[in-house]
């Protein structure tokens, strides 16, 4: 969720020196692997079988996004294909979560149809799963576009539902319909009040109304995106006797010990897993989203 210190954060964060501050020093490669399971596919399918045995299923995923020609749009595409290969081949219980401006919904849109339509393909040979990920506001109409597309040619994507947006209400009873998996959290991505909730408790609150829709229908499988106590607590009382499937969603190395605690209790749990060179705006948006995750950073830059 973006509030008034997020969007500030968010603008620092564009800094060239605190591009620097972060990409360059220890302190700031040292906080990212908190959050980024490593640079490279070996080192990500390394935690991803980590959770696996911890009883935690995964959802890997290769950062990057806004690709600006056809070439960095493809290769990304390759490097799913290459993702979902590691994972039949070690037997992972993972799918994968792709962004569609990494694919090259900023240059064409055919082009990100494609490239959904391969991954899609070999996910379904592998028997897993795709999950397209939400980006902001000017993506979101042709994101749900496409995922309608995609899913009714292969029933076997997601697609995540911001709760801080207005629309997402009405996205859901339009979505829900076709099956597969939709994701809900709460959005990372500063937004004009005009479309975006920006205050706490009315993003908690449309989440908390927005999970009670998804778990009143049966046909989409609910994912459930919160570290919050209270929503998570509300979605545990929701799924008490839920015949149709569900799973609660949660962050690399975020909560570690309640992620743990769900699984004790029997719920399936997700662990989103992401890896690759082009973690910086994913860092960024975490310390956006958690001011104690800055607190983290600094105590790293100064050794303490």
């Amino acid at each position: 969720m973006i509030n008034a210190f997020s969007k500030v954060m968010l603008k620092a964060t564009d800094l060239r020196l605190s591009k620097w501050l972060f990409t360059d020093l220890n302190a700031g490669r040292k906080l990212a692997l908190r959050f980024v399971a490593g640079e490279t596919l070996e080192e990500a399918v390394a935690v991803a079988e980590s959770l696996n045995a911890k009883g935690m299923s995964v959802s890997m995923d290769h950062l990057g996004e806004a690709v600006t020609d056809v070439g960095s749009a493809r290769a990304a595409r390759d490097d799913y294909l290459a993702c979902l290969d590691k994972i039949a081949t070690t037997g992972l219980d993972a799918n994968v979560s792709v962004k569609l401006t990494q694919l090259g919904l900023a240059l064409d849109r055919g082009i990100a149809i494609e490239a959904m339509r391969q991954i899609a393909g070999r996910a379904a040979e592998i028997e897993t799963t795709v999950t397209i990920d939400m980006e902001d506001s000017p993506y979101t109409d042709a994101t749900f576009d496409i995922y309608e597309l995609i899913q009714q040619e292969f029933g076997n994507v997601g697609v995540a539902v911001q709760s801080y947006l207005y629309r997402s209400g009405a996205d859901i009873s339009r979505i829900a319909p076709l099956g597969g998996h939709i994701r809900l959290c709460k959005g990372a991505y500063a937004e004009p009040e005009s479309i975006a909730m920006s205050r706490k408790e009315h993003v908690d609150a449309n989440f908390a109304t927005l999970t009670r829709q998804l778990m009143n229908q049966h046909v989409a499988k609910p994912a459930i995106a919160s570290h919050d106590d209270r929503l998570i607590d509300l979605a545990r009382t929701l799924v008490a006797g839920r015949a149709s499937p569900f799973e609660f969603q949660m962050l690399f190395g975020i909560r570690t010990q309640l992620q743990e605690e769900l699984v004790r209790q029997g719920h399936p749990l997700r662990i989103y897993v992401p890896y690759g060179s082009e973690w910086y705006p994913y860092l960024t948006r975490r310390l956006a989203e958690r001011p104690a995750n800055t607190l983290f950073f600094m105590r790293a830059l100064f050794g303490k």
